[in-house]
């Protein structure tokens, strides 16, 4: 990166983030930061169900990214508007190198483009490196994408790592404790509705949205097969609640009791399953969002006396 540039690489990332210059240009949660993915010197943004849930860790493909900026003009004048940041954080800065530093700006009044600048998710360990080995300006034309410059599939994986779910809470019956061979009906509540969508945008270029919609849930008893046996049949989206005189057909039957476990317990988990769709024409698919939740189940043995005949 050429040391002339580097004064006033936060003036650009500052401009495309809205933001003012700070040490720390991260987004707090209530500005826009996310539990899946922490925008850094980015104007991205995210809007729906980025919190109030869980997030299943989705990892971006590509850490860091450009993103349109301002027009020559514009950009011009917000450059002439940081002299003092320049003169600050620049070493042995003089008024030639200033001005040398803007003639990259003023080469580019009247042409049809406008600046991009680099961001970067800062959740991901590789994202502040991946940010460092971009040019802090590129110029581009009109419907053109510079190499690295970000798309509205890549906009789409920004709201698929921003998006979360509830994380439910699992019901079981009987609820204290099970025994051999006696089903235990399994169903989550706390839901809430079964939708979630995140939006992702560049104010005045793009946005992208990803819809999540809860399908299943899946059961692990905590333990292999030949201890339990899993009713999925009639589980639906949330599980089925115990219904006196109703048809076992969604939980568990544990064949054996949990004496010899740990904590003589087994350790049942309820993951929700929520398939994800992009709105639009992006071509993209993305894996289920899936969380889970688990509760220890003691399952203990009916003892029956026989009297002798």
């Amino acid at each position: 990166m050429n040391p002339l540039l580097s004064a006033a690489v936060a003036g650009l990332l500052a401009v495309t983030a809205g933001l003012a210059p700070r040490p720390d240009p991260g987004r707090t949660i209530d500005e826009g930061r996310t539990k899946g993915v922490v925008l850094t010197h980015s104007r991205i943004v995210i809007s729906g169900d980025a919190k109030g849930g869980k997030s299943d860790g989705y990892v971006l493909k590509r850490p860091c990214w450009y993103e349109p900026g301002q027009g020559a003009e514009e950009m011009l004048k917000t450059q002439e508007s940081l002299r003092d940041f320049f003169f600050k954080f620049t070493k042995d800065a003089t008024d030639e190198k200033f001005e040398k530093f803007l003639e990259q700006f003023k080469e580019r009044i009247g042409q049809d483009g406008r600046w991009w600048g680099p961001a970067y998710d800062s959740s991901d360990p590789k994202g502040l490196a991946c940010f460092s080995a971009l040019d802090p300006f590129v110029f581009v034309p009109p419907g053109q994408t510079p190499p690295a410059g970000i798309t509205v599939r890549e906009l789409a994986e920004i709201a698929r790592a921003a998006l979360t779910v509830p994380e439910p809470t699992v019901r079981l019956s009987p609820d204290a404790k099970s025994y051999v061979n006696l089903p235990t009906w399994v169903w989550v509540e706390g839901i809430g509705a079964p939708r979630r969508s995140v939006t992702a945008t560049i104010p005045g270029v793009m946005s992208a949205t990803v819809v999540a919609t809860l399908q299943e849930i899946k059961i692990d008893p905590g333990t292999g097969d030949d201890r339990a046996e899993v009713t999925v049949s009639g589980c639906g989206a949330q599980g089925k609640p115990y219904v006196k005189g109703g048809t076992f057909s969604c939980g568990v039957r544990y064949l054996r009791s949990s004496v010899d476990q740990p904590q003589e317990k087994y350790t049942l988990t309820v993951t929700t399953v929520w398939p994800v769709a992009v709105q639009g024409d992006v071509a993209v698919q993305f894996a289920p969002v899936e969380v889970g939740t688990s509760r220890d189940v003691p399952v203990g043995e009916i003892q029956s006396n026989v009297r002798p005949q």
